[in-house]
């Protein structure tokens, strides 16, 4: 058992999840809004030994200097790598303190998501329509670029539709193969494709002005990925470009781009996070639990 744990920031648990945190710790201390900067992290943790955060502020390695107490940092939010993580885990590491992270919690609704918008803009329900006339999925030529869980689960569920899918990932995926999607080189998907979905890790960039000039006018482009997965400025260069559309969950998921670009015609863009869900809530508590329960055995 902890002696002490802080969530220094709202972690997205549920209720129950909540009160089975004091299961784990002598003293459990929840924060309802977000640090405003590292002092106010550092005051947050005290003495604490054990720390949850999400996506919303980072633990340095300034912060852990100064909470020598801290053995354990559970991130409630995607791990995908340490060098795109929002916590110093190597250096966490040199401390002997260990970290924790989760992933794949809020994919179903992506897919959702997808769906409803691709729907949408093939059909002009609610916004302008891609053709002249309206089209299904079934025969749409389909670009997934980074076949992970979540570009698995909108290749599955378009291909269920009849999309003729094919997939750019680092890795050849005999599995994706067997199931009927067809590997092809980035600027080859680019060029094939009518709809292309960025479904990649954090902090991976794949298309710049040469990708996006291999993709062309008239195209469709969903970035589902946590941050932009290409060149902001050469996308915002693409848009120009007749026929073209954009689509994201939330701003953050354009990265850095000019004023006024969210009202543009051809840029959609809800501003919700389509994986917060009242189930992936649920899934994100269980794993945030379950990392408690590993760490507190080991």
């Amino acid at each position: 058992m902890f002696e002490k744990l802080v969530a220094i920031e709202p972690v997205s648990l549920i209720p129950s999840a909540e009160k089975e945190l004091f299961q784990y710790a002598k003293e459990v201390v929840l924060y309802d809004d977000i640090p405003a900067d590292d002092e106010e992290i550092i005051r947050r943790i005290g003495d604490a030994d054990a720390v949850l955060l999400s996506y919303t502020s980072r633990i340095e390695r300034p912060v852990l200097e100064r909470c020598p107490n801290i053995r354990y940092i559970g991130m409630c939010c995607s791990l995908y790598s340490e060098a795109s993580a929002n916590v110093d885990i190597a250096y966490a590491r040199t401390k002997g303190i260990k970290v924790l992270g989760i992933r794949d919690y809020g994919d179903r609704g992506v897919v959702e998501y997808v769906l409803h918008e691709l729907t949408g803009i093939l059909h002009g329900f609610g916004m302008p329509m891609l053709r002249d006339e309206p089209v299904e999925i079934y025969g749409l030529k389909v670009g997934i670029v980074g076949l992970g869980v979540s570009g698995r689960m909108i290749a599955d569920a378009l291909s269920f539709l009849g999309a003729d899918i094919s997939y750019y990932s680092r890795t050849r995926k005999p599995d994706a193969e067997q199931a009927g999607m067809t590997y092809k080189p980035l600027n080859q998907l680019l060029q094939d494709s009518e709809v292309v979905f960025t479904c990649l890790n954090k902090n991976v960039l794949l298309l710049g002005k040469e990708e996006f000039a291999q993709l062309g006018s008239g195209k469709v482009l969903f970035n589902t990925s946590i941050g932009p997965g290409f060149d902001s400025a050469a996308l915002e260069d693409w848009l120009t470009q007749p026929g073209s559309h954009f689509f994201c969950d939330t701003r953050a998921a354009a990265g850095p781009v000019a004023d006024g670009f969210f009202d543009r015609p051809n840029v959609h863009c809800q501003n919700v996070s389509a994986g917060r869900t009242k189930q992936a809530f649920v899934l994100l508590s269980q794993k945030v639990l379950a990392n408690i329960q590993t760490a507190l055995a080991e």
